[in-house]
């Protein structure tokens, strides 16, 4: 997996096109202290072997990423959207509500649930919620995963995966429209998760 480095000074903009990622080394950025996400929607996950990609928060515009807060090893931030974010040398305003602690927590409670199909259920729901939107018959999520990315996010194969999502697909409560790069689900679906957002 190829990744571009964050510069070491703060950035009015760093632009990313959708697929690829940006290492930020916390030991490397000492004048940076967070980034803010003004475009685009972006996963952020651990470079580390040891955990293989572990996807640990997922961001939309208006989010930070406190890097003096990063493991040794630092993060790094995948862009599932075309993305624009910037980093930041002060840290304002960022008591309260943190968006990485958030999502890892969400993400843990959808691991935790008893079936696949259930964690894969409130996963759909979860992303649909915070990430996409609803647009008439249907809620929109405005990036793809992959079957083995899902996998990971809910403890399972991918090949499970595959198979929860056409058992979906048949039921008529997800597509996967040609020519975008989104998917679509149905509101019902959403609705009747196993956890609320």
């Amino acid at each position: 997996m190829g990744f571009r480095f964050l510069p070491d000074d703060p950035v009015a903009a760093v632009r990313v096109p959708a697929g690829q990622s940006v290492l930020i080394d916390s030991n490397l950025h000492s004048a940076c202290s967070s980034i803010e996400v003004l475009e685009g929607v972006a996963r952020v996950y651990c470079p580390c072997e040891e955990t293989e990609g572990m996807t640990i928060a997922f961001l939309q515009p208006g989010d930070h990423l406190r890097t003096d807060r990063l493991c040794s090893e630092g993060v790094c931030v995948e862009a599932l959207t075309p993305l624009c974010f910037r980093s930041q040398g002060a840290i304002a305003d960022l008591q309260g509500f943190d968006a990485v602690n958030e999502w890892t927590l969400q993400l843990l409670r959808i691991r935790h649930l008893g079936s696949a199909e259930q964690r894969l259920h409130a996963l759909l729901a979860l992303l649909v919620n915070r990430l996409g939107r609803r647009c008439g018959e249907w809620c929109d999520l405005p990036f793809r995963l992959t079957h083995e990315r899902i996998g990971e996010l809910i403890g399972t194969t991918r090949v499970t995966t595959t198979r929860l999502i056409s058992r979906f697909r048949s039921a008529q409560l997800l597509e996967v429209p040609s020519g975008t790069s989104g998917l679509r689900l149905a509101p019902s679906l959403i609705e009747t998760a196993p956890l609320a957002a």
